[in-house]
């Protein structure tokens, strides 16, 4: 399997190499060269695989060139070391809880199985690698907690000051050893275009190999895939359509789903759940691509004025808004929607949901109005716990800390506070 820049189709490399250096020239993110398609009668009887089995028939044509086949599979064994259960609301809803791994965060999966294809890349390396990382919240803990005490493998990770949840700030800022925090007085969209900078700046390549460790580099997007294919071996009627609402910011998670659809997956709809930043919803109406700065919410993880993982999107359906929208709506949802979400999950079913998921279930609710015959599962993708002040003042209630996460109370944040792209540099040039 090949890799070609969105930048320049032209440019093509390995899987490794893709990851190495995370993004082409140009900036240009990598995209298969081919979409490969599970192998007939695989779905008919997935209920028969493993969760590891259905893994690695997912990653295993994107990656075989890569790894051996029992490297492969220790990656995967590393990568499912937690439950990704499908939890039933009501005979037509239901929840896909991507939370219960080491940082309580979807990206778990993703962080985990980047940083064991790295650790296997430069087990017999001298040089060190540095991985560079953006968040609007989980990405940065996830990442940290993969990567952490990796031999050969250094860690930046970029973060908006004032922007991400005070569990989410420690999870990223206390670990030490090879994780660094730099605090960026800005927006996630800055953080994000620092990293992409940093690729394309000759003083920085020549000191240092850099790779990015966001949805942006292959590695962290594909394995994304699995829950997906997960969530439908769990579903009890699989005849009924499905639909899958998204919690959505920077379009990975979307991406990987629509990437499993498209490899033989059965989903009737894909909904992108977004709150106020709401680029693509806008997109999905218009035809027209308008980002802008993106927007403080309670959401945070999903405050991204400009996804780069919709042009990957884009790609899967080269372009045809028709084709697109027949596979994908768009919802846009306030801050006090948000919260009378929580409410409503809450008081209805007795689920406390984070606001990331209380955003995938007004998109599920919002299709499902005008759509009753089909069946819909909304994605969960961080324990409510990592946004304790907002759910708790939303509930009235008191969230007790799981212990993955209150091992970080009490704990001294580190971080160095950076304002531009030049303060970056200088703190990389070091």
């Amino acid at each position: 399997m090949k890799y070609y820049s969105l930048q320049n189709p032209s440019y093509t490399t390995s899987f490794q190499e893709a990851v190495v250096k995370g993004l082409a020239p140009n900036k240009g993110l990598f995209f298969p060269s081919v979409i490969p398609h599970l192998p007939e009668g695989f779905i008919e009887q997935i209920e028969s695989y493993s969760n590891q089995e259905i893994a690695f028939q997912l990653i295993s044509p994107y990656v075989a060139e890569a790894f051996e086949t029992d490297i492969l599979n220790r990656i995967i064994n590393e990568t499912l070391c937690f439950d990704l259960p499908l939890v039933t609301l009501s005979e037509k809803v239901g929840v896909l809880e991507l939370f219960h791994g080491p940082t309580m965060a979807f990206k778990d999966i993703g962080a985990r199985f980047m940083a064991q294809c790295l650790g296997h890349f430069y087990r017999n390396e001298d040089k060190e690698i540095t991985v560079l990382v953006a968040t609007s919240g989980d990405t940065g803990g996830a990442v940290a907690n993969g990567f952490l005490k990796v031999p050969g493998v250094q860690v930046v990770i970029l973060y908006p000051s004032g922007k991400v949840s005070p569990i989410q700030e420690l999870q990223l800022t206390t670990l030490g050893h090879n994780i660094k925090a730099l605090e960026v007085e800005g927006t996630f969209d800055d953080c994000q275009q620092m990293v992409k900078t940093a690729f394309m700046d000759q003083d920085l390549t020549d000191q240092s190999t850099l790779t990015s460790a966001n949805s942006i580099n292959v590695a962290r997007w594909l394995p994304q895939m699995i829950y997906f294919l997960l969530g439908y071996k769990q579903l009890e009627e699989k005849n009924t359509p499905w639909v899958i609402s998204v919690p959505s910011g920077n379009f990975g998670n979307l991406c990987a789903g629509m990437l499993a659809h498209k490899m033989g997956m059965p989903c009737h709809k894909f909904i992108a759940s977004t709150n106020v930043n709401k680029t693509v919803p806008d997109y999905l109406k218009t035809a027209l691509y308008n980002p802008k700065t993106s927007i403080q919410t309670i959401s945070n993880a999903m405050d991204v004025g400009d996804p780069s993982n919709f042009r990957r999107i884009l790609e899967i359906y080269k372009s045809d808004h028709e084709a697109l929208t027949a596979d994908l709506a768009g919802y846009w949802f306030t801050d006090d929607q948000t919260r009378g979400a929580i409410v409503a999950l809450e008081q209805q079913f007795g689920y406390t949901a984070d606001p990331h998921g209380a955003v995938a279930y007004l998109g599920l609710m919002k299709y499902m109005e005008g759509h009753p015959g089909v069946q819909g599962t909304f994605l969960e993708t961080a324990h409510p716990a990592k946004f304790k002040e907002e759910v708790e003042a939303t509930l009235s209630v008191t969230l007790d800390l799981p212990s993955q996460l209150a091992s970080f109370a009490g704990r001294t944040k580190i971080a160095e506070n950076i304002a531009s792209y030049d303060d970056f540099k200088a703190y990389m040039m070091r």
